[in-house]
């Protein structure tokens, strides 16, 4: 039901690394602003990091199906699989733009 060891330390690290890379970019959100940069710059690199953290939570959202839902529906009852999907979609729902 899982996917194998490599494939989940993969994707661990991609996410670890992209957050590691927004904290950069909070950092240097701060740093802009105490040094009393130029509004439009500012929310360019706020943006910038806005969008950087969206793509993560699409990542850790692939990863939570991949790792719950993906493979299993073999030894699962259709009850089990339609609860496990009603489940799915009750957590995407809480990150769909709307």
């Amino acid at each position: 039901m899982y996917p194998p060891d490599d494939l989940k330390q993969q994707m661990q690290r991609n996410i670890q690394s992209r957050l590691k890379k927004i904290e950069g970019q909070i950092r240097g959100l701060q740093g802009m602003i105490a040094a009393d940069k130029e509004c439009e710059q500012i929310l360019v690199q706020a943006k910038a990091a806005q969008s950087a953290l969206k793509a993560v939570c699409k990542l850790i959202l692939k990863t939570y199906l991949i790792r719950c839902y993906a493979g299993g529906a073999e030894v699962q009852s259709p009850e089990d699989i339609l609860r496990n999907l009603d489940q799915a979609v009750e957590v995407l729902s809480r990150f769909i733009d709307g």
